[in-house]
């Protein structure tokens, strides 16, 4: 994935939606000032609750830039994020970027536990979990894979885990601290400014289920 990134400070209002797991939430900010948002744990639902979600923001969430979580994840609320900030952007005339779910997860930790290094564990598919290391600073420090729970556990060594799958990893490890967190577009202004990218595309954290004919990866999950 590439890692272009929006390093500026940015001035005016920012659009942020997250529909990338069981949670779904947005934020309208004013530079870094929160202005209004919303969190829901909808497991599902999210195509018919992200739109309503938005259009209760002030000026109907309308902003020169958007914002939205590329996963991993859930592959339908992943679609249903990109495809609504894709559509804002195009009526709107605003610029998209993107961040990783778990950049945004380990944010969160550190912003609870301290600056302290931290390994995300979240829900995947296929019964593995999607797990990440990131640096005190936000920096990522071993890459993202997808893995069985005991293999999980096995490879995460960090005293902090955070994510939908923390506690469960812990409990398998023997040790560490849990932190049960989801991903909220409230708390978008704890993500560095290296985890940003132009680079929209949906982020997968395992490969392709099935291969199309002639052997052309088929849809991730």
């Amino acid at each position: 994935m590439t890692t272009e990134t929006t390093a500026e400070p940015f001035h005016g209002r920012t659009l942020v939606i997250d529909s990338a797991t069981e949670a779904c939430s947005v934020a309208l900010f004013e530079n870094d000032a929160l202005l209004a948002g919303d969190f829901r744990m909808l497991g599902r639902g999210h195509a018919e609750a992200l739109v309503p979600m938005i259009a209760q923001l002030p000026d109907r969430g309308r902003a020169a830039r958007i914002v939205v979580a590329l996963g991993p994840g859930s592959f339908t609320g992943v679609r249903v994020g990109l495809a609504a900030a894709r559509a804002l952007a195009l009526a709107w005339g605003s610029e998209v970027i993107g961040y990783s779910t778990l950049a945004m997860v380990s944010a969160i930790a550190r912003d609870q536990a301290g600056a302290v290094p931290v390994a995300t564990a979240m829900t995947g598919g296929h019964g593995e979990w999607f797990i990440e290391g990131f640096a005190k600073d936000g920096s990522v420090t071993r890459p993202l894979t997808s893995l069985r729970p005991d293999a999980a556990a096995a490879a995460v060594t960090e005293e902090v885990v955070a994510g939908t799958q923390a506690q469960a990893l812990v409990a398998a490890r023997g040790n560490g601290t849990a932190l049960a967190i989801w991903p909220d577009a409230r708390a978008f202004p704890l993500l560095p400014a290296h985890a940003l990218t132009a680079d929209t595309r949906p982020l997968y954290g395992r490969a392709p289920d099935a291969k199309l004919p002639g052997g052309l990866p088929g849809p991730q999950g």
